[in-house]
């Protein structure tokens, strides 16, 4: 077992096995790689990596929870700012937007804990009820508790749309004839997001 390092490389080394990780993971799924893949991507020895997170299950929780943690910092900032409900949801999409700009291999990783064997599902819910949560806070007062207006409903439609734009771009490539992660793709898909806010929020003040 190696020392104890001082805690500046002791950060250092365990940043470098999360970003390791993390890419990894998002390139390759869980199961396909093995901890030797991520030390040697890392630079670092093996043990290293059951030393400072204890085991590959370990480590890819802390690499969810780390986005995760982002993505709800992002999101509250949003949230908490005041203004017409339609200007809110506006702040909150660019926040969530800007953040699937930033951690491209975030939708990659949910996407295969859910449509595999789902160790880390437990994790995933938990994030998922909280954003739930506060999409209902958010539409308090104008969509209903229950039916297909729910707000429940509207976390579905917000998130799906956010996500998969991500998840299939690099399939919708020759379809489009483009990247769809290019800068004026992605100002294309933020102003189509918009644009659905609207019709949105135009809806429930109709219903």
């Amino acid at each position: 077992m190696p020392g104890k390092p001082s805690e500046s490389k002791r950060k250092d080394k365990s940043l470098r096995i999360l970003v390791a990780a993390d890419e990894l993971f998002g390139e390759q799924g869980y199961d396909a790689v093995s901890v030797r893949d991520i030390a040697r991507a890392a630079g670092v020895n093996k043990a290293l990596v059951f030393y400072y997170f204890g085991s590959k299950e370990d480590l890819f929780a802390r690499v969810l929870t780390r986005y995760y943690e982002s993505h709800r910092s992002a999101l509250e900032g949003a949230l908490d700012a005041s203004g017409p409900l339609d200007k809110r949801l506006g702040r909150l999409v660019d926040a969530y937007f800007d953040f699937m700009v930033a951690n491209r291999s975030f939708a990659r990783l949910v996407q295969q804990q859910i449509a595999g064997p789902g160790t880390h599902l437990e994790l995933i819910q938990q994030n998922l009820t909280e954003l739930e949560r506060w999409t209902e806070h958010a539409l308090e007062g104008l969509a209903p508790n229950d039916g297909p207006l729910a707000a429940r409903h509207m976390f579905v439609t917000f998130s799906g749309a956010m996500i998969n734009y991500f998840t299939y771009a690099r399939a919708l490539r020759p379809v489009w004839g483009g990247d769809p992660l290019a800068d004026d793709a992605l100002a294309e898909r933020r102003a189509h997001l918009h644009w659905l806010v609207g019709v949105v929020v135009q809806g429930l003040k109709a219903a």
